[in-house]
């Protein structure tokens, strides 16, 4: 029996799971790695880490599956994790992770650069993005950066490992490092102007579309990770971008919702609008002739996370406790509002120096009500996504969510009722991992495109309504949602300053 094989590598863990041919899955892995957050708003990562969590996990994964020959392989990642490395491909400095936000400034300097390819991303870069970061080192770091052979992302790493070719992925490429697969490819003008005029002989030299074979598993990692078989390892991508194939394929109005440490929406367009409000268009990113559309909550699970172990000092296994109290209270009548900027805004504010606040606080306060609170300033938080898509002509007319938040009933049904549209929950499997099964079973030639492959491997939905009694104490939460950002605003840039800058 012939297998596939899928690696997510997620922000706390590695997962890899084995599927069939025709999308069943025979086993599955994890294996986690640490994170270092070594001043606020950064936070880095060890590639040697990932690499040993992906070979325990594929270890795992195989031993479950009962060790078949795997046919073809693919790989997503989080976005904008970027690595610096020298010509072994052996790290210079920890990895940038995705929600690092130093590159600020650099950000804020795409901004005022007039170039044609920008309007691909609302016209400018995010702070997370790979040509931020690489300008930042380039500047604060510049012995390392001139010594780094390769400056890739997370994707293109692994990639490496498993094959042992500098592939990387159009869909990290166009979405991330401005690259322009209608045009000119790479922009070397554009970086030249942003100070980094050697980055694109740092990136991988061969950029290859989301299913396109890049190798075979070579046999160095064929013993590390125990794998058997042809093993053609396929061109993948972003995890949460991906989602689109893991939910039947992507179509018009069709909006696929990750919700977990992070929340990233993704949708595709026949034809692109350029609001400034979203990332994107971006052009053939995943399918040929259709245009991405990204938003993005930078902090959503990892704000209840904090909420319920951090500031109310509940363990993991007392949460559910927590949740069904917090669900037992009136919703928006408490009194609270949190505001869940985190670690900034992605869309549609692009303000990484936005800061969460939880106003409303007395010494009455309860946890529960600060509970649902938080959960309500996320929801708010999706609302404002959505919105922006819509005022900006991307349509919205079906929204799946996957991820976390069905391990959250709360969140889940809190997110229905202020969106005021029912839900399409994808049950069960990680999307990442079936989105990649359907990338390896293309690469393979198990099937003719990705979209025969997505609709093959769809996955069951269920319906989450949302409770009409509850609009108009949403609705009213919404506005001091809105309200409460851009009163505190000003505030929030000078508390998330480095020190120098502050005002006395």
């Amino acid at each position: 029996m012939s297998a596939l094989l899928a690696i997510d590598l997620g922000t706390e863990s590695a997962r890899v799971a084995v599927y069939a041919a025709d999308g069943h899955r025979l086993g599955q892995g994890e294996s986690g790695y640490p994170t270092d957050f070594p001043r606020p708003g950064w936070a880095e990562q060890d590639p040697e880490d990932w690499w040993r969590a992906v070979v325990a996990a594929t270890r795992a994964a195989l031993d479950v599956a009962g060790r078949p020959d795997i046919d073809g392989v693919a790989v997503a990642t989080t976005a904008s994790t970027v690595t610096v490395l020298d010509r072994a491909g052996r790290p210079l400095r920890p990895a940038l992770l995705w929600m690092d936000g130093r590159a600020a400034a650099e950000a804020a300097r795409t901004a005022e650069v007039d170039h044609p390819v920008l309007r691909y991303a609302g016209g400018s870069d995010a702070v997370e993005w790979l040509v931020p970061k690489a300008m930042w080192l380039a500047r604060r770091e510049p012995d390392v950066y001139r010594a780094a052979a390769h400056v890739t992302e997370a994707v293109d790493y692994l990639v490496w490992r498993l094959t042992g070719e500098w592939t990387g992925s159009r869909m990290n490429a166009v979405c991330k490092w401005n690259y322009d697969p209608r045009g000119a490819g790479f922009p070397e003008d554009l970086y030249a102007e942003l100070g980094v005029p050697d980055l694109r002989g740092k990136l991988p030299g061969r950029v290859a579309p989301v299913g396109d074979p890049v190798g075979t598993v070579h046999a160095n990692a064929r013993a590390e990770l125990g794998i058997t078989g042809r093993a053609v390892v396929s061109s993948g991508g972003i995890d949460a971008h991906l989602s689109l194939l893991a939910v039947g394929g992507a179509g018009e109005g069709r909006v696929s919702i990750v919700c977990g440490t992070s929340n990233a929406f993704v949708t595709e367009m026949t034809e692109p609008v350029f609001p400034p409000t979203v990332w994107g268009p971006y052009p053939d990113a995943l399918n040929d002739g259709r245009w991405l559309v990204e938003g993005g909550q930078v902090a959503a699970g990892s704000v209840l996370r904090w909420t319920g172990e951090r500031l109310l000092g509940r363990p993991r296994s007392e949460l559910p406790e927590l949740i069904a109290a917090a669900a037992a209270v009136p919703p928006a009548g408490h009194g609270l509002l949190v505001l869940d900027y985190f670690m900034g805004n992605r869309t549609p504010l692009r303000d990484p120096r936005l800061r969460g606040a939880v106003l409303g606080l007395t010494v009455g306060s309860t946890p529960e009500q600060v509970y649902r609170a938080a959960v309500e300033g996320v929801a708010y938080g999706t609302r404002q996504v959505l919105d922006s898509f819509e005022e900006g002509g991307v349509p919205v007319q079906k929204v799946l969510v996957s991820g976390g938040i069905r391990h959250n009933p709360l969140w889940l049904q809190t997110t229905a009722d202020v969106l005021g549209r029912p839900l399409r929950l994808v049950a069960g499997d990680n999307l990442s991992l079936r989105a990649c099964s359907v990338i390896a079973a293309v690469g393979a030639g198990h099937h003719p495109s990705l979209g025969a492959a997505a609709a093959e491997f769809a996955p069951e939905t269920r319906t989450v309504a949302p409770d009409a009694s509850r609009r108009d104490a949403y609705e009213a939460g919404y506005a001091d949602y809105r309200a409460a950002t851009a009163a505190t605003r000003e505030v929030s840039h000078r508390l998330s300053a480095p020190a120098p800058e502050r005002a006395p």
